[in-house]
């Protein structure tokens, strides 16, 4: 079995995203619990050596790094041959979905959570109500790539999920409201026997072996 340690901390949804599914996977990890918030020049030396950016999530396999979350999801799914990465069609849907999801959901959502943090304060004019149209246009999406099934890679989760769930799980926060379908979704992964929070996957003091 491969030696798997996740950087990560419980704000990334960037993060989260790797956790899910390496849970969802059943693949034992450890994780290594980084203060986004501080001095990127203050964190572990060993960390930066290995991301290019000081940033998470930062996956490493057998001592070799991996960054930026739809790339590692995309390493986890083929590698392991598990989220969608069982077939080729699986991984073309799971490719298909991270592009999507990187380009639209992916990029308001953070935003519009950092708008509320922040009360508005560096956003220029407009450019929350921006992010909403762009939000609202996104759920319509969603709701076409979802279609009758139950997850957006079929009867099961994917890497697809793993990529939406990261911010998604962050609407109250985000001060937007999911549409029917977007709800449904949110409700049957939250029901899922592998899913935590975000605090669950990243533990401010994690033990050896606790994921």
């Amino acid at each position: 079995m491969a030696d798997l340690v996740l950087y990560g901390h419980p704000d990334s949804g960037h993060a989260c995203k790797v956790a899910l599914a390496l849970s969802l996977a059943g693949l034992p990890h450890r994780t290594v619990w980084i203060d986004i918030w501080a001095d990127p020049a203050s964190r572990p030396a060993d960390f930066r050596r290995l991301s290019p950016f000081a940033e998470v999530p930062l996956l490493t396999i057998d001592g070799d790094p991996y960054v930026q979350s739809g790339a590692i999801l995309l390493e986890i799914a083929s590698r392991f041959r598990c989220l969608g990465g069982e077939s080729p069609d699986g991984l073309r849907r799971g490719r298909e979905i991270l592009m999507w999801e990187a380009n639209r959901i992916g990029m308001c959502l953070p935003q519009l959570k950092e708008a509320r943090r922040t009360r508005g304060e560096g956003f220029p004019p407009g450019a929350v109500e921006w992010l909403r149209m762009r939000f609202d246009a996104d759920c319509h999406r969603f709701g076409l790539l979802l279609g009758d099934a139950a997850f957006l890679h079929g009867d099961a989760p994917g890497i697809g999920d793993c990529a939406v769930w990261g911010y998604a799980q962050w609407l109250d926060e985000a001060g937007v409201a999911p549409t029917p379908p977007l709800q449904s979704w949110l409700h049957r992964m939250r029901s899922l026997a592998m899913m935590k929070s975000a605090t669950g996957f990243f533990p401010l003091y994690p033990g050896p072996g606790q994921a």
